[in-house]
């Protein structure tokens, strides 16, 4: 364990300059990562409670903890606006993805970052030559080639590690927006009809409209009265 430990070591010295930034790339990975892990939580997209009483048709209270809150009280500041709640939606789609597109700029610049370290390790490796033989040392030259390749394998590690959590991410924005859509959906047709109902003035009962029926016309002002 100590050996491999001993090598790993040496693999990261070997990749010269480029493993900081290599390093610094899979730390903003991880970080990322739990970042946006702790930030799609359920309780702050998609309350169940909430989430249930949006279905179920019931009257809901908006707040400002999580984005299905939001929405409500969107649509409740401004209940018609039917474009304007769904452009609100996508706002916060957009939230939830901050900091995933640095994730895809990670994914491919790391594997250059490393093969650039490779390049650079060989032309160390090739520059090696005994003068006596003028020619490389095979056993140097072997280990040389070999370290060298070492700045590519961290690259595509941690290429590995952006990739999954970009593909995790992003599976878990699609489910939660696609949520959000069948509750907007469903916030909106819960207004929609409250709106229609406040504008449609109540009917006439039956007893109501026969008094009106019944009641006397005015009765219209003789020419005689007028004239004095």
């Amino acid at each position: 364990m100590i050996l491999s430990i001993i090598d790993g070591m040496r693999i990261i010295r070997e990749a010269g300059l480029l493993a900081y930034p290599l390093g610094l790339c899979s730390i903003a990975a991880i970080f990322i990562l739990c970042e946006r892990t702790f930030a799609l939580r359920e309780s702050a997209i998609i309350p169940i409670d909430l989430a249930d009483s949006v279905l179920a048709g019931q009257g809901v209270v908006s707040g400002t903890h999580s984005a299905l809150g939001r929405i409500v009280g969107f649509v409740e500041r401004h209940p018609g606006d039917m474009e304007g709640a769904k452009a609100y939606a996508r706002l916060e789609v957009m939230k939830m993805e901050r900091g995933v597109s640095y994730l895809d700029v990670i994914y491919t610049g790391a594997p250059l970052l490393g093969l650039i370290g490779t390049v650079s390790g060989l032309l160390t490796a090739f520059s090696k030559i005994d003068p006596d033989t003028k020619m490389p040392d095979p056993v140097q030259f072997t280990e040389s080639v070999g370290y060298a390749l070492s700045a590519t394998l961290i690259g595509l590690v941690v290429a590995v590690i952006a990739l999954g959590s970009m593909g995790y991410l992003q599976r878990r924005i699609d489910s939660q927006a696609a949520k959000l859509d069948v509750l907007l959906e469903r916030v909106i047709l819960y207004h929609a009809k409250g709106v229609a109902t406040i504008a449609t003035p109540p009917a006439l009962g039956t007893e109501t409209a026969a008094t009106l029926d019944a009641a006397p016309a005015p009765r219209a002002k003789s020419p005689a009265a007028t004239t004095l």
